[in-house]
């Protein structure tokens, strides 16, 4: 009889035409997105520009750059969450700050409370937390080239533009694919920091697929529903990384 009842309840797949339907979750996945492409368009840049200037031995404060930049990485997402809470909070934080010794008399903008800016905002924050990780990653690609090549180039009338552009890139290219990898997917895991600056709001304007997994899955206790959001998670994470090691081997055997 137990059996029976249950095999009444089975959703099979309509938790997921449920999903595709629902214009929030089209809202967090297109989120993801965003925070994909600014990852790879700004983040990975920014952390090879840098790493580029570290690495070279003209530069006499390498290693306080490099700690300075990789110490965001190693606090928590919540703590970096709270932080820049703290720091945009329109009433006491540095944004209050900024305006009141810049602008006085202007009004302070709540940058989490405004569904057009909350997003920008937190990429700002995400890109501040994960830049010294790609850049500690890039650094240490940059070490394994051999230094023997870079003054080959320069004997041969090569400038640093010429040499960073058709020698350092080209053999940097497999640390940067591994970059590329951990940033996208990561940016379709991301949860903390977002949860911790706002849970996604105001009006879901700043929701990924992991905050309404979290929503819809656990806080409502939808369990079947959120699970098909789990499902699609690991789907898109599975597909780019199939597509993703194709393309390793294609670059390897050439």
């Amino acid at each position: 009889m137990e059996r029976s009842r249950t095999l009444r309840r089975f959703q099979g797949l309509k938790n997921f035409k449920v999903l595709f339907k629902d214009v929030v979750f089209q809202k967090a996945l297109m989120h993801n997105l965003i925070i994909t492409v600014v990852s790879l368009v700004c983040e990975i840049p920014l952390a090879l520009y840098c790493a580029l200037i570290i690495c070279n031995k003209k530069f006499k404060f390498a290693v306080i750059f490099r700690t300075f930049f990789f110490l965001p990485y190693v606090l928590s997402e919540v703590i970096s969450g709270l932080l820049w809470q703290f720091i945009y909070n329109p009433q006491y934080g540095l944004v209050k700050a900024f305006y009141t010794n810049f602008f006085p008399g202007a009004q302070v903008p709540a940058l989490l409370g405004n569904p057009a800016t909350v997003l920008g905002a937190i990429l700002v924050a995400v890109i501040w937390k994960y830049f010294g990780f790609h850049m500690s990653i890039l650094i240490a690609g940059l070490q394994d080239i051999p230094d023997e090549v870079k003054e080959a180039a320069t004997i041969d009338g090569a400038t640093e533009h010429q040499i960073n552009r058709t020698i350092i890139l080209p053999l940097l290219r497999p640390t940067i694919l591994i970059s590329i990898f951990f940033s996208v997917v990561g940016s379709f895991q991301i949860f903390d920091i977002i949860w911790a600056m706002g849970k996604g709001d105001p009006v879901n304007s700043a929701e990924t697929m992991v905050t309404y997994l979290y929503k819809f899955g656990l806080q409502r206790f939808n369990i079947g529903y959120g699970s098909a959001v789990a499902v699609t998670i690991f789907l898109l994470c599975l597909v780019f990384s199939v597509f993703y090691n194709r393309q390793m081997f294609k670059s390897e055997e050439k």
